[in-house]
């Protein structure tokens, strides 16, 4: 059986998004990442909700290669996915003393030579974590830390599936992007159903809609769209659930930058356009942080500190957002930012005089316009309602 290829920049490639310096907890307690010592690659774990960070090298009996993934578990163990002898192999690391202890967890292998395997970001709770195997036609949902007998296929979906998105604190609803005919949509996968597939995005009948990010408290979504400007990819919001449309803020077009949200502020269950979301942008001379609400009709950017290890952080209830950064200086650093509240910092002010669209409501019989009810006899899980978009005449610049 020949097992699936791997590359070490296969995630930012398949989502069409910059990778981050490293991969931290749901909870926000732990991060890890793959660090460099005199030209060799080791898991390292990053505690971050401490009085102070620090970090826990985790180095095996060799280096790893540079293509080796990590992510964090809730219990301050770290998953690493290596690629050994044809196969994907993962296990647990943790310190033992002065060593470093291995859980082997056993491998997974595909029956394409084509298929493509990577992590999915972490999931709530950090009890588990799942990759995805993307095939020439179908996508594989595979469970490959905390279940019983090792990993697990859970489901398997027609088309080509990138991102990844969980959608409630239970792990179990998972918004995926998939291609299908040459558009992109992004789904939403019910794990606890056998992985049933129900739309998320459908903006317009030709669009390229991806989910970039959700809060699993206020429902707010960070959406990529070429909708309202074809083949260019625009930056929008929308809130789970609502049947108002996707709206496109002016503000958040930056020529000449790649923009990303990357972490949303938690706590705000009644509010979401009140919550603060932080982007990466990146541009010629390098990678820093921007804030921004969707109430708003400007965005924040402010100085990032050295050694930020780019599009990571994570948002505090408080409004504060922790950004993790390592320098030869400081090897665990962790930096706080604001949102500022004055003139003193760069802002990008929404053209004047623009205006909103009509709101459109999804009209009966279409599809995503009702959302299915699960059994009587199972646990009720709310589902994504699909969000529609009104016509595109005007943009959106709230």
């Amino acid at each position: 059986m020949t097992a699936c290829a791997i590359e070490p920049s296969a995630t930012g490639e398949d989502d069409g998004m910059p990778e981050a310096g490293c991969t931290i907890t749901a909870d926000g307690a732990y991060a890890a990442r793959l660090a460099l010592d005199d030209g060799s690659w080791f898991p390292e774990r990053w505690t971050l909700d401490g009085p102070e960070p620090y970090a826990v090298p985790l180095p095996g009996n060799q280096p790893e290669e540079p293509g080796t993934e990590v992510q964090p578990m809730g219990d301050g163990r770290v998953l690493i996915h290596r690629a050994v002898d044809g196969r994907h192999a993962f296990a647990l690391l943790y310190p033992t003393g002065p060593g470093t202890g291995e859980l082997p967890l056993g491998a997974v292998e595909c029956p394409e030579p084509a298929t493509r395997l990577r992590l999915l970001p972490p999931a709530p709770g950090g009890v588990y974590a799942y990759a995805l195997a993307v095939g020439s036609w179908s996508t594989a949902v595979w469970l490959v830390a905390g279940g019983a007998f090792g990993p697990e296929q859970l489901a398997e979906i027609p088309g080509r599936c990138s991102g990844g998105v969980w959608l409630d604190r239970a792990g179990r609803m998972l918004a995926l992007d998939r291609e299908v005919s040459g558009h992109t949509k992004a789904i939403v996968v019910d794990l606890g159903r056998g992985g049933e597939v129900s739309p998320l995005l459908q903006i317009a009948p030709g669009s390229d809609d991806r989910l970039l990010l959700a809060d699993r408290d206020s429902g707010l979504l960070l959406i990529g769209s070429d909708a309202p400007s074809p083949g260019q990819e625009r930056l929008g919001w929308g809130v789970l659930g609502s049947t108002l449309p996707v709206r496109f803020p002016e503000c958040l077009r930056v020529p000449d930058r790649t923009v990303t949200p990357f972490a949303i502020q938690p706590g705000q269950v009644l509010t979401p356009e009140h919550c603060a979301v932080a982007l990466r942008v990146d541009g010629e001379f390098g990678s820093w942080v921007a804030m921004w609400r969707p109430s708003e009709r400007r965005v924040h950017h402010l100085p990032t500190p050295e050694g930020w290890l780019a599009g990571a952080g994570v948002w505090r209830e408080d409004g504060v957002l922790r950004l993790p950064y390592a320098t030869q200086e400081v090897p665990c650093g962790v930096a706080g930012l604001v949102e500022p509240t004055g003139r003193g910092w760069s802002e990008l002010s929404a053209s004047a005089g623009a205006s909103e669209p009509e709101t459109a409501q999804p009209e009966a019989g279409e599809p995503g316009a009702e959302s299915r009810e699960p059994e009587a006899s199972e646990p009720v899980v709310p589902r994504p309602v699909p969000l529609r978009e009104a016509p595109l005449g005007r943009l959106v610049t709230k």
